[in-house]
């Protein structure tokens, strides 16, 4: 995987959080540290893209259906539950 050299600008408290990362041995280096911000956000925007798009699904299966709770559990109880003997 190719790389790419740039230069950032962060403030002075942005800078004292970031060598905090490092004197604290979770990371080595500035760029360690950027990188691992950038991965994580990614894979949070890949999560919410998945919730999105499910919700998105939900919305054209059609209308609502009655929920019932109580007969919810007893199936899950019956069908999960272990048996007492």
């Amino acid at each position: 995987m190719g790389t790419t050299r740039k230069t950032i600008t962060v403030t002075d408290q942005q800078d004292k959080w970031i060598k905090a990362q490092i004197e604290g041995g979770d990371f080595t280096n500035d760029s360690e540290y950027i990188r691992d911000l950038i991965r994580r956000d990614q894979t949070r925007n890949a999560e919410i893209s998945v919730i999105r798009d499910e919700l998105i699904k939900g919305e054209h299966s059609g209308d609502p259906q009655p929920f019932d709770g109580r007969l919810f559990k007893k199936e899950m109880t019956a069908k999960h539950a272990k048996k007492i003997r």
